[in-house]
């Protein structure tokens, strides 16, 4: 029976080679065709593809290995049936390996679980493959011609649709080369050496993360404010120890040889200690910067130690990592870590460490800067790897935040995880750290069970933090309508009395008046002295970076909630109004006011919010936080242009219709409407581009193009403009549009606005 059939495919660098492996496979009846492969191996997208053009049964075996493969009894047979059983699109299982020596080792594998994204997941070297699910993969658009990455990319790509199967059953035996220790092999990743492998493995995990709604924007992060809270001294480097005799003194004194221009402490948790460490711990008892804490709990791992220091009366603003057995490389580690805090406005700070023998010589690969992690990817490439570098530092508010898992293993790495999700990590890419590798290590020598363990333990953080990841992009993307803006702002006057006060007194003292100036152009004047605030705030460059930014979340009144949307942007309550529910809706990142990019944004809302209009200040026109992009919202029916929108219609003159494309998507989706397209608005006081649209043309190329089209003054980072955008109801037989208006701007504010005496008027044009 054919579907009882496997392909097999084996790498080949030479007859003698091979021979051994092929004569096994052939004696399997199970076998149809074994193909040799030859070059690089699966790594690359081309060795995949070309397994998937060469495999005519319904599975591939596939072995990856140049050393010889020995079949367990039946086991082909056995994996066979374990993949119609179960479905899988991979199968793997448990195996032995035959040492240079003749030695032969169990090699006993984990189960597959959702955060299994790290690229060094081992499922031994002999994978039975759906053949179906290969043809899927190769056959992609667009698919990245790996070099190094194509079978780590395949099984991230299978996983998002069924996780690879684990049978812990013993199916075969492996010829296994490198017989090194744990400790030895746990750095080869951050081998420079090895730098553009890992570039590839990156990308392939920025794709895989990205597919599973799991990936972030690494500039999404909060504010910290590093000024919060009263210490007894600004830095605290905690030494979490037991029965480190030998090496206590040592890390000691590299501490209390830090040279700073702040205080610090030393905080030495030892736990349960039986073997002199305690005695020597107190040798250092006359300094009064060391503190000797002996917990008086049996249970505690690393991470409870840690706990134990954190909540400590006597610790800093910043907790700063020394293990027993490392030293810092410098007397100015502390300082420099403490100052990256400020910096980089960080919650944890990550520097670089030196691989190095109990003598200080170094040893291979030498310095671990752990360069993999960036500003831009570091919080998702964080998944991909096993550790995030040395020394790591962390502000304390937030490490009582969130506490530490009461482990021995992986406590820092979850901690990493779980703060690049919601702050800025600073790095620090020089050596301030010397890790010391010896025969006490830990880590030096750990049995497959001990690594095993460890793995899923990482691998179950990784699961847990993808979900957390996931529902954080679903909250975000979250869309509003217009109920909720509605229950919202209602909610907030309740909550917030000030700001309440002040829509009152819109409602009861602000006065609008129209104001005729000539046959054909009628002025609105709307006067409401508490906008000044707005209409008085200085957008020159000293004064903004003299003054907090009002927009980000640590520096917002108590009173005022946000209400997330369109991932990136808030929706927050106006607390100077002009308009009956007034909104201000900006990023949650720090990032300065440009419209190009969010114009699909601004759109959206535009048509979730119908009873809305959605409108953009430029940085010099009106804004006045320009360092913070945002966006405003506000009640329809007020401003004028909006609420005579039939009258002023009339006088469009039409520049440049859709596409042929645009209109075809439209006409597939029943939206045609010939009212689509780019206008001139004729009958204005002022030039209006306007553009009206429909959801289906949702790139908002017509925006760009009108942008693209307008000068740029010198020094300036985009035209001067005004943009609004509303959801206009469609007429008889005819669709709702957007319509977005775009006022082009000469100058920021108006003469009258800097003239002298009493020609003078502070106004603001919006």
């Amino acid at each position: 029976m054919n579907e009882r059939k496997i392909d097999c495919f084996v790498p080949c660098s030479s007859e003698e080679q091979v021979n051994d492996t092929i004569r096994e496979l052939r004696a399997d009846s199970h076998v149809a065709q074994i193909f040799p492969l030859t070059g690089d191996g699966p790594g690359r997208t081309q060795t995949l593809r070309q397994m998937a053009e060469q495999a005519t049964a319904p599975y591939v075996l596939l072995y990856t290995k140049y050393d010889r493969l020995s079949l367990g009894y039946h086991a082909l047979h056995r994996l066979l049936t374990v993949a119609e059983d179960s479905g899988a699109l991979i199968l793997y299982s448990d195996h032995y390996i035959q040492t240079p020596q003749g030695e032969r080792k169990a090699m006993p594998l984990i189960d597959y679980q959702l955060g299994s994204v790290r690229d060094d997941f081992q499922m031994g070297s002999l994978l039975l493959i759906r053949t179906s699910a290969l043809r899927e993969y190769v056959d992609q658009p667009q698919l990245h011609p790996y070099q190094y990455a194509a079978l780590y990319d395949f099984r991230l790509f299978v996983s998002r649709q069924k996780l690879p199967v684990h049978l812990d059953e013993y199916l075969y035996t492996e010829g296994e080369r490198d017989c090194r220790l744990s400790g030895e092999k746990q750095f080869d990743y951050v081998d420079p050496r090895n730098r553009t492998r890992q570039l590839e493995m990156e990308r392939a995990c920025t794709r895989h993360l990205r597919a599973l709604n799991a990936y972030l924007h690494g500039n999404e992060c909060h504010d910290v404010n590093l000024s919060q809270g009263e210490f007894a001294v600004e830095a605290t480097v905690v030494i979490p120890v037991r029965d480190r005799e030998r090496t206590i003194r040592d890390a000691i004194r590299s501490v209390l040889e830090q040279q700073t221009n702040f205080t610090f402490n030393l905080m030495v948790v030892d736990n349960g200690s039986t073997d002199g460490t305690s005695e020597a711990i107190e040798e250092f008892a006359g300094d009064e910067r060391v503190i000797h804490i002996i917990p008086e709990r049996t249970d505690l791992g690393i991470g409870g130690c840690w706990n134990m220091a954190v909540h400590h009366a006597q610790v800093g603003r910043f907790v700063v990592q020394l293990d027993s057995d490392d030293l810092y490389s410098s007397p100015h580690t502390l300082q420099r870590v403490v100052d990256t805090f400020y910096d980089e406005g960080a919650a944890m700070v990550i520097g670089s460490y030196r691989m190095c023998d109990f003598q200080l010589q170094t040893l291979p690969p030498g310095l671990i800067d752990h360069r993999e992690w960036t500003p831009e990817n570091g919080c998702n490439n964080a998944l991909r790897i096993n550790g995030l570098g040395a020394p790591r530092a962390f502000y304390t508010p937030v490490l009582r935040e969130l506490q530490i898992p009461n482990t021995s293993y992986g406590e820092d790495y979850a901690l990493g995880l779980m703060i690049s999700r919601r702050y800025r990590i600073g790095r620090i890419y020089d050596e301030v750290y010397l890790c010391r590798r010896w025969e006490g290590n830990s880590d030096a020598a750990l049995s497959q069970e001990k690594i095993n363990r460890n793995n899923t333990y990482k691998d179950h953080l990784r699961t847990l933090e993808v979900q957390a990841r996931q529902r954080l992009n679903s909250l975000w993307q979250h869309q509003v309508s217009a109920d909720e803006v509605d229950h919202f702002f209602r909610s907030e006057l309740q909550a917030w009395p000030e700001a309440a006060e002040r829509y009152r007194d819109l409602r009861e003292h602000a006065e609008s008046r129209r104001l005729p100036l000539d046959r054909d152009v009628e002025l609105q004047v709307q006067w409401n002295p508490a906008r000044s605030v707005s209409t008085y705030a200085k957008v020159d460059k000293q004064s903004i970076e003299a003054r907090p930014c009002f927009l980000c979340d640590k520096n917002r009144p108590a009173g005022q909630h946000s209400l997330l949307t369109e991932k990136h942007f808030q929706i927050l309550l106006n607390p100077y109004p002009i308009l009956p529910q007034h909104f201000t809706i900006p990023m949650r990142r720090h990032t300065p006011q440009r419209i190009y990019t969010n114009f699909g944004a601004m759109r959206r809302l535009a048509w979730q919010m119908p009873q809305h209009i959605v409108f953009y200040n430029g940085p010099l026109c009106g804004a006045s936080c320009p360092d913070h992009m945002h966006l405003q919202a506000g009640s329809r029916g007020v401003a004028p242009l909006e609420r005579d929108w039939a009258m002023y219609e009339k006088g469009l003159k039409k520049l440049y219709p859709l596409t042929g494309t645009q209109t075809a998507r439209m006409e597939e989706a029943g939206n045609s409407d010939s009212r689509c397209g780019l206008y001139l608005l004729t009958t204005y006081a002022s030039p209006v581009i306007v553009i009206r649209s429909l959801p289906a043309e949702g790139d908002s190329q017509l925006c760009r193009r009108v942008y693209n089209a307008l000068p740029i003054c010198d020094g300036e980072a985009e035209p001067r403009m005004n943009v609004v955008s509303w959801r206009q109801q469609g007429g008889v037989g005819k669709s709702d549009e957007i319509v977005t208006l775009i006022f082009p701007r000469s100058k920021h504010r108006p003469d009258c606005y800097f003239a002298q005496g009493e020609e003078q008027m502070l106004i603001s044009p919006g």
